[in-house]
């Protein structure tokens, strides 16, 4: 009996040893021991740190504010064959039937009253709208009124407690500033990119019939149309409506309506069921050198009448062809697009004065326009 006490004995003391010595020269061995508990795995990791404050240089503040009110848009619309009546066609091919074409799009709310902003080309033609929130909730909208030469849309919805985007002011922007895009693109599902304003005041790309883009390299994608432009302080600044590409894909080189115009657009559906503008019948050119140096004027100085509309408000205030346009109601006419938008904001029935020059004189009419006549698809329309 003594001899099997002290046997334990010295394994005890050798075992204790052991302990000591490995607790003294290789403590990690220890803890790597206890990482396998009673349960069989338990990875070892740092104690975590609740993210209280935003990180230096982080857009996540901005992101926060404005996703909630950024949704998503899903359109269908029920398509038929052109020749599906043809007998020889049926003869051929039996009766197609009405296939549905579906859409994805993104969209803006900017009222708790359930108004959403997004683009004319998202809705257009739709018979069917949802709208996607982020937090899980679907319902249907109807459009409230588009307006196609500004490529912005209306859509109303009715739910409750609704987040809301807190509008900027897209007029004190600078190349430069820091923004996000918001959207669904390719329908993958909310996204934020960032990036920077590339320019302002884009026209001449064909897109629509007023043109005043922000430019930015915040990829903007197929399905990003309508989605948010914001900027670090998460308020609207435009809505992302088209891209350049070669690809379909982004390259860099995305433009989004100022919500300026998108505020007026808005106001005027809501209130009037359509957008009231100025016209005053006049086909506007661009001032090049030549020109200018043949009417005596700095390039850029003004914008020449090539033709105006026989009795239109133009012509029945005395405006002819060759004038050139200095200022419409005190505001400058440098370009076509400015001339085009500041008769855009005019309200017809009222007196305006424009400056124009006319064989080196610089004479002052009174214009008095009216609204602007619906254009005829896919056909020019006097300014």
């Amino acid at each position: 009996m003594k001899r099997y006490w002290l046997l334990f004995a010295q394994t005890v003391t050798v075992l204790l040893a052991l302990y000591f010595v490995i607790a003294t020269l290789q403590p990690a061995w220890l803890q790597r021991g206890q990482a396998f508990g009673d349960t069989g795995l338990v990875l070892l990791q740092a104690p975590s740190t609740p993210h209280t404050e935003p990180v230096a240089g982080s857009l996540s503040h901005a992101a926060q504010a404005a996703m909630p009110a950024v949704v998503s848009i899903t359109t269908s619309q029920a398509v038929r064959h052109p020749r599906a009546n043809d007998p020889w066609f049926q003869f051929f091919f039996g009766d197609i039937g009405t296939q549905q074409k579906t859409g994805l799009g993104s969209g803006v709310i900017v009222s708790s009253d359930g108004y959403i902003l997004t683009n004319n080309h998202v809705v257009e033609g739709a018979d069917e709208i949802e709208i996607s929130l982020t937090d899980g909730r679907r319902t249907s909208a109807t459009i409230i009124g588009t307006d196609p030469e500004s490529d912005l849309a209306v859509l109303k919805i009715a739910l409750e407690q609704l987040p809301v985007v807190t509008l900027g002011n897209s007029d004190h922007i600078a190349v430069g500033d820091q923004v996000l895009a918001i959207g669904n693109p390719f329908g993958v599902g909310q996204t934020v990119t960032s990036g920077i304003i590339s320019a302002l005041g884009r026209s001449h790309l064909g897109i629509n019939t007023f043109e005043n883009f922000i430019q930015t390299d915040a990829a903007i994608n197929p399905g990003n149309s309508g989605g948010a432009l914001v900027d670090i302080n998460g308020h609207l600044l435009g809505i992302n409506t088209a891209i350049y590409s070669r690809s379909g894909g982004s390259m860099g080189i995305g433009f989004a309506i100022p919500v300026s115009t998108a505020k007026v657009v808005l106001d005027g559906i809501v209130r009037e069921g359509q957008v009231t503008r100025g016209w005053i019948g006049v086909e506007p050119g661009e001032l090049s050198p030549e020109l200018a140096q043949t009417f005596g004027v700095a390039p850029g100085s003004g914008v020449i009448i090539a033709g105006v509309l026989q009795a239109g408000p133009a012509a029945q205030a005395g405006m002819q062809p060759g004038d050139v346009v200095r200022s419409v109601h005190g505001q400058p006419t440098r370009t076509v697009a400015e001339l085009l938008s500041t008769v855009a904001a005019l309200r017809p029935g009222q007196s305006y004065r424009v400056e124009v020059l006319r064989n080196g004189q610089t004479q002052t009419l009174e214009v008095t326009p009216v609204r602007r006549p619906a254009p005829a698809k896919n056909n020019s329309l006097p300014r």
